[in-house]
């Protein structure tokens, strides 16, 4: 049988990394040479090119763009391989990059990153905050925090917890425009939109009824905390995470509505990239964030305890 070269793949890799031959021959220490004659051998066993050539441009053809994640895999593979072996003698040690939504990672993962960091002082960590949705691999992350429905894909993903979702507003508001009592009256609401929660709002209520309303309203955004301040103003409504609302709720400036209505939850998910092979450092915190992140997507029941328009004029 005869064996693949991975050599050719690790090199093939490279360039795709560094976009060009002679940065990744200066990259992994091999002359220019050695590694156009890797990339040519390995495209005369494949039977196809893998990159357009000019003067001036080096692209990826058509079919080079999925062989280079497989090769990019390959190489990642070998490397955790090689790391696993080397960290089974010893404590976790390196770089581990992680990516976690903004408003979430500061509130629950980074006081977190500060006690794992206390345990492993050899670990760093690379934490990379974005409410936007990362390429793990082609980013280069070994673990991601998502919150949401999971598309399909080659990830490793494991649920850690559901996070509760709430109906809120201010008292202003509420004094201003009534507050609803049904969850079919909020169509007649100015309704703020958390574009990280997708399609109109599909409320459960008492008897297995359901209600689906399309927010429309003066605010939409892809941060949870870039809405607070217009709702604290009295602008409209919002259906946000506990751990966005909670502070607000605690204090007063917003309540929970409709309390019998209540969002389908959304699930927090651990992802990694799809080989089962990690150096030691990343299991370590894979196992320190399962471990911790199970209980701190619910809220304390005093802060989520629903203000109903009548409370807060009695106050």
């Amino acid at each position: 049988m005869r064996l693949p070269d991975l050599e050719a793949w690790a090199i093939f890799a490279a360039v795709v990394e560094h976009r060009s031959f002679s940065a990744a021959a200066d990259g992994i220490g091999l002359s220019k040479a050695t590694v156009s004659k890797a990339v040519s051998r390995l495209e005369a066993q494949l039977g196809q090119s893998l990159f357009h050539r000019t003067s001036r441009r080096l692209a990826l053809t058509e079919a080079g763009r999925p062989l280079a994640d497989h090769a990019q895999r390959i190489v990642a593979e070998a490397r955790a391989a090689e790391e696993a072996a080397r960290d089974a003698a010893s404590s976790p040690a390196g770089t581990v990059r992680l990516a976690v939504p903004m408003s979430f990672g500061v509130a629950n993962v980074a006081p977190l990153i500060a006690r794992f960091l206390t345990l492993h002082p050899g670990v760093q960590i690379d934490l990379h905050l974005s409410d936007a949705r990362v390429d793990i691999v082609a980013e280069g992350f070994d673990v991601a925090l998502r919150i949401g429905d999971l598309a399909d894909s080659s990830l490793r993903a494991r649920r850690l917890c559901e996070i509760a979702t709430h109906i809120v507003a201010a008292p202003a508001y509420l004094h201003a425009a009534g507050e609803p009592r049904h969850a079919a009256e909020l169509a007649r609401h100015r309704l703020m939109r958390y574009a990280n929660i997708t399609g109109p709002w599909r409320l459960h209520g008492p008897d297995d009824a359901e209600v689906t309303v399309r927010p429309e309203g003066p605010l939409a955004a892809n941060s949870g905390d870039a809405l607070i301040p217009a709702l604290i103003a009295g602008l409209g409504i919002a259906a946000l995470p506990g751990f966005i609302v909670g502070p607000h709720l605690a204090s007063g400036a917003l309540v929970a509505i409709l309390p019998e209505w209540t969002p389908p939850p959304v699930g927090l998910h651990l992802l990694t990239p799809p080989s089962p092979l990690r150096p030691q450092r990343v299991e370590a915190l894979i196992a320190f964030l399962s471990r911790h992140l199970r209980d701190p997507c619910t809220q304390p029941a005093a802060v989520l305890q629903p203000g109903h328009l009548a409370d807060t004029a009695d106050a």
